[in-house]
């Protein structure tokens, strides 16, 4: 019963007033907030804040440096009901059962691998490694190498899904928030991340951006990038430089001047006593658009806000048995991309 009633006041403080009600098409409920009632405002830091609903960052620079096109597209997701009026925001209706979810997700995973993870600048390398089992997120990633002297102010990739993990034919676009090993919650559930687009929640279903192994390939392109203006970070969609909504640099602290760490790849989790889960594809890349998970077009913005490529990288995986990373430049046609894949077959891989 306490129980109960502690959940019912949380719902009474997330789900705010709403102006309109719309569904999508796949029948989840979205509330029309008015765009200075949203819950990225209640965050203690954000009470005396400027902003207002039609913000757009500076994008003078990363147009100019543009990251290489993709095939990306995002198509509307509402049904008849029409998407949210001017000067309100989308955001999904919170039940009890999102609640109990959040309360019943595993910890904050790892900011950092420890000196024992296996890594390396290329794909050549020789690399031995002894299988050692444990539990909980299991990585396959790629990152910048470190360098005390970088500083990043954005990061773009195209990315594809494969459905062998999913199990239906849609995917979800969300966020994750974390601070350190502590702290930790997606999308609208924690104050923060500020949004402005009418037409495009946090959490959308992407129709259309599914790819089936060895079948045709479809990407979605996206954008973390630093306003030079007022050091906001903000999340952009597509070709066009859709606005999400951004994170307020006054709520961060190292993040307030630039990020240090720039990583692309996968994620999977498996709780104690449960085989670890495949990731990617599901099998170990073969190097190739149409049969591996991949981030594609993988840029970053430096210091000065130009975008700028990368030639080579440090990756990193939990368990180099289960998972594994590969860089590498492939020529499509008159163009040159950079890719990273992952994947693997979890615990189903053959020693």
């Amino acid at each position: 019963m306490l129980e109960d009633m502690e959940l019912e006041k949380q719902l009474q403080f997330l789900n705010k007033p709403t102006i309109k009600t719309v569904k999508t098409k796949y029948g989840d409920t979205y509330d029309c907030v008015d765009f200075y009632k949203q819950h990225a405002f209640d965050h203690p830091l954000l009470m005396d804040h400027n902003f207002h609903p039609k913000m757009k960052p500076t994008l003078s620079m990363i147009k100019r440096n543009s990251y290489a096109s993709t095939t990306s597209r995002l198509s509307t997701i509402w049904s008849k009901d029409g998407d949210c009026p001017p000067g309100t925001v989308p955001i999904k209706r919170i039940t009890k059962n999102d609640l109990i979810r959040q309360r019943d997700m595993p910890p904050p995973e790892p900011a950092n691998f420890d000196d024992e993870s296996v890594g390396s600048k290329n794909n050549s390398a020789q690399i031995k490694a002894s299988y050692m089992p444990s539990y909980g997120y299991k990585r396959a990633i790629a990152q910048i190498p470190k360098d005390p002297n970088t500083k990043f102010t954005g990061a773009g990739m195209a990315t594809n899904v494969d459905p062998t993990l999913y199990g239906d034919n849609t995917m979800r676009l969300f966020i994750h928030f974390q601070i350190t090993c502590k702290f930790n919650c997606f999308n609208t559930l924690c104050p923060g991340i500020v949004q402005v687009n009418t037409k495009i929640p946090l959490d959308i279903s992407l129709e259309g951006i599914l790819s089936q192994r060895g079948g045709t390939k479809l990407e979605l392109l996206m954008y973390i990038y630093k306003d030079p203006d007022d050091g906001n970070w903000w999340l952009l969609l597509g070709e066009s430089y859709t606005q999400i909504g951004f994170w307020p640099h006054i709520i961060f602290t190292e993040l307030t001047s630039f990020a240090t760490n720039i990583e692309w790849g996968g994620v999977t989790y498996n709780p104690p006593c449960v085989p670890e889960p495949p990731m990617g594809s599901s099998y170990f890349p073969v190097e190739n658009s149409s049969f591996d998970g991949f981030c594609r077009s993988i840029a970053i913005s430096n210091e000065k806000g130009d975008s700028v490529g990368i030639d080579n990288i440090i990756w990193r995986t939990d368990n180099i048995f289960a998972y594994k990373v590969v860089f590498k430049k492939l020529l499509e046609g008159l163009d040159s991309f950079t890719y990273v894949f992952y994947g693997g077959p979890g615990n189903n891989a053959q020693i």
